[in-house]
């Protein structure tokens, strides 16, 4: 076969490899994005329950990458500590080392009955679970699919003296290996990818054991530098965690990788299997289990560290948090650090808003008038926060803006319109309504109640994906956030009729406290979808939205 034609089967695999875990990733999110993101959200609780958590959401998603993006999204608005996202971040590593492993087996058999299954489940089932299941499997049979054209293709390169003299080079020269394998995962975005392929040139002979142990160890390392680039402009403790994962991985490599500069010529008859391509994939898998003893015992130094290396953003009141304004006026002649001031700031006012959301269904059940009056003293410091930002945002644009920054201005001073409003949903909505049901001593029934609180997760759980949404500006985030409030709206829809049936069994606590049952459901959906309206502007750049919901124009005849 020509050379050629090789480069061209070789490119053309390898862009099937990195399109098919794309669409197994976005397959899970948006068949089960609100439950995986719940299980991260619950992470907290024990270090145990945190690297289960993210080996789980990781193997699924099959990406640590954008594990990293939805815990940064969590940190920065306080929803999740440093210490817990940074042990979901190493669960999750090992989870897409589980991938690669289970992805590395010899299943090309199964590659007909999944594209005959997904196939049918993709473009013949109107529900809508089964399509994105079908999108799952679709994508394992790519991915299968694209291994065995990376084999086919590389299998004459064995043959190439170039190439070969490459490979020795490269198991003699140990750091440009590293690198060369840190600039490939990093390129492809996708260390799952750069292992695979990395696998398949060991099962072909075309690199040896040597080259591609320390081609592993440098693709670890440049997948964990992708989430900070795509957290660059994020807050700064979504940064630290994303660095922090960096320095931990890439330290870890470089003494692993020292050792094998010691002793190469030991290292790989201790490795577990009978293939070069075993040995390399079970290196993978130990080294992410490896680091998980030295990454929980150095987690507090690493996070030090980063604190040291990340400069503190300094706003105008001095804080990025609490009761003080994130909005730098010294910035106001720097839109580069004026606006992501900004985006602190309406953090800021989100994190208030939602500790104002979090307190509904307890207030639901018992009276508090300690909560409400803290809720009315909160719902003031929004709409401080809001005037704010509208006034720093006006200063802003009487100087030279870019388009890009003059619309991103535009975006976040809606999110901070809608933030606002939430806030008065519940300090001027629902609080007197939740007063006078208390002074009327109603009720819920326990299936009302618990629809309630079934409802007002999945909100809390979505108000943290736009938030990440806010951040990373990320499109298949934006897509899912739209799927979201069309889910939402019938999930109100149900609890509707559920609450109306009953009405008609004569329920007495659903008849007493009918009002306001619907009441908070109304209430939840708008307030879902004041945050969700952040994937518009997004989606809207990126072409993904009509501009009509109407299948077709009505002419007059």
């Amino acid at each position: 076969m020509h050379l050629s034609a090789i480069v061209l089967q070789l490119a053309a695999a390898v862009m099937l490899l990195l399109y098919s875990t794309r669409m197994v990733r976005t397959g899970f999110e948006r068949a089960a994005g609100p439950s995986l993101r719940t299980i991260l959200l619950t992470a907290s609780s024990h270090p145990a329950r945190g690297i289960v958590s993210g080996i789980s959401v990781a193997t699924l998603l099959q990406s640590s990458t954008a594990v990293v993006l939805l815990v940064a999204g969590f940190v920065s608005t306080g929803a999740l500590t440093l210490t817990a996202a940074m042990l979901i971040v190493l669960g999750a590593d090992v989870g897409t080392a589980l991938v690669v492993q289970f992805l590395s087996l010899n299943l090309s058999w199964l590659i007909p009955a999944l594209l005959l299954i997904g196939c049918f489940m993709f473009l013949r089932l109107e529900v809508r679970i089964a399509k994105h299941i079908g999108r799952i499997i679709l994508g394992i049979a790519f991915i299968l699919l694209s291994l065995t054209m990376i084999g086919d293709a590389t299998a004459p390169l064995r043959e190439t003296t170039q190439l070969s003299e490459i490979a020795i080079y490269l198991s003699t020269d140990v750091l440009t290996a590293f690198l060369g394998g840190a600039v490939l995962a990093f390129v492809f975005h996708s260390s799952v990818a750069a292992v695979l392929l990395l696998a398949a040139f060991c099962a072909q002979n075309v690199i040896p054991l040597e080259a591609g142990l320390s081609l592993v160890l440098g693709a670890n390392a440049g997948g964990s530098a992708v989430a900070l680039w795509l957290t660059r402009l994020a807050p700064r403790e979504a940064r630290r965690l994303a660095l922090a994962n960096v320095l931990l991985r890439t330290v870890f490599a470089l003494i692993v990788l020292l050792a094998l500069a010691l002793a190469m010529s030991n290292i790989p008859s201790l490795l577990p299997g009978s293939t070069a391509e075993n040995k390399l994939i079970n290196f993978h898998l130990l080294f992410n289990i490896a680091l998980l003893v030295p990454g929980i015992i150095l987690l507090r130094p690493v996070l030090k560290i980063t604190n040291m290396l990340l400069r503190v953003e300094t706003p105008i009141n001095g804080s990025v948090s609490g009761s003080q304004s994130a909005l730098d006026r010294n910035a106001l002649d720097n839109p580069d650090r004026a606006l992501p001031s900004v985006t602190r700031e309406v953090l800021r006012m989100s994190q208030m808003a939602e500790s104002m959301i979090s307190e509904i269904p307890g207030l639901l059940e018992r009276h508090k008038p300690v909560v409400m009056q803290q809720i009315r003293s909160t719902e003031k410091q929004i709409n401080q926060a809001h005037t704010d930002i509208k006034l720093f945002i006006a200063e802003l644009n009487s100087g030279k803006l870019s388009v890009d920054q003059a619309g991103r201005g535009i975006e976040l001073t809606c999110m901070a319109i809608n933030i606002e409003r939430v806030g008065d949903i519940i300090a001027k909505d629902l609080l007197e309504r939740i007063e006078e049901q208390h002074e009327k001593r109603r009720e819920f029934s326990n299936a009302g109640f618990g629809e309630i609180s079934g409802l007002h997760k999945r909100v809390m759980t979505n108000i943290q994906l736009s938030l990440n949404v806010l951040l990373s500006e990320d499109l298949d985030s934006a897509k899912q956030l739209v799927i979201e409030k069309t889910q939402i709206g019938k999930l109100e829809r149900q609890t509707r009729a559920q609450h109306l049936h009953r009405l008609m069994k004569g329920t007495p606590e659903s008849i007493a406290t009918s009002d306001m049952h619907l009441e908070v459901v109304r209430a939840l959906k708008e307030i879902n979808s004041l945050y969700l309206a952040v994937a518009y502007p997004i989606l809207s750049k990126s072409g993904a939205l009509l501009d009509t919901r109407i299948a077709k124009e009505v002419t007059d005849s």
